[in-house]
């Protein structure tokens, strides 16, 4: 954990480029995490209701997939909003369900074959993204209400979706979740600064673990104090774990 007390109205929001430099690694230290998956390990119920381990992979090739193909990502967001008109809840949870049901005949292996030849396409298309395009705003229906850029979804959140679970699968397996400041911790800061904007408190927060640090926001009125291991903060704000106070603020993963 870093000492240094960071102010995080000084933070620097993720670019294009380090979005994309992160989702690579990411991609990577994913696929070596699948290939030291055990079969009963591929059966380990996570925290994202009624998916396993599988089932968690099936989503994420999903979305690599689609994010590799304008024709793929067209044939999800039609098959997700059919979905959706029949089932009702927000879009996000109809296209993991089309994802999932689409992909359900694939064993690990063939996942991780899949995965493997996608990951670096995936990267390869979202990063020629035109910038026009990034800026278009579109409708969000859950976890959150509200519009984001495209930029906002392509960079952070398919790879805070990534991280995460990654996390999720550690937590249900016998295998140890890899950190590194340089990379999850640069993440992670992404995620206080988007945190503090979103509550809008002031706060002095210790994140441990070789992904935290130490970050606040001073301000005219009391800081509340917080200290958390890094990776249980990041789950408390994407709702894999109950939290009161600022740290209930909802923060999209």
């Amino acid at each position: 954990m870093n000492s240094t007390v960071i102010d995080v109205t000084t933070l620097e929001p993720l670019t294009h480029e380090e979005a994309m430099r992160l989702q690579a690694a990411e991609l990577d230290r994913t696929l070596v995490l699948l290939r030291s998956l055990s079969e009963s390990e591929w059966a380990a119920q996570t925290a994202c209701p009624d998916w396993d381990v599988r089932h968690l992979y099936l989503h994420v090739l999903g979305a690599c997939e689609a994010g590799a193909s304008m024709r793929e990502n067209a044939h999800q967001m039609i098959a997700g909003r059919k979905h959706r008109k029949t089932h009702g809840g927000p879009l996000e949870a109809a296209l993991s369900n089309v994802q999932v049901r689409e992909r359900a005949d694939l064993s690990p292996s063939q996942l991780i074959d899949r995965m493997s030849e996608i990951a670096p396409r995936t990267v390869r298309w979202r990063a020629k993204t035109p910038r026009v395009m990034r800026r278009l705003k579109i409708e969000i229906d859950g976890p959150v209400v509200e519009r984001w850029r495209l930029g906002y979804l392509i960079d952070t959140i398919y790879l805070r979706d990534l991280w995460m679970h990654r996390v999720d699968t550690t937590q249900v397996t016998d295998h140890e979740l890899e950190l590194t400041a340089d990379h999850d911790g640069r993440i992670l800061a992404d995620v206080v600064a988007e945190w503090a904007r979103r509550h809008g408190q002031p706060f002095d927060l210790t994140l441990t673990g070789p992904a935290g640090g130490r970050y606040t926001v001073p301000g005219s009125g009391a800081a509340e104090s917080i200290e958390l291991d890094a990776v249980e903060f990041s789950r408390m704000l994407g709702g894999r774990v109950a939290a009161s106070g600022l740290m209930a603020t909802v923060v999209p993963f």
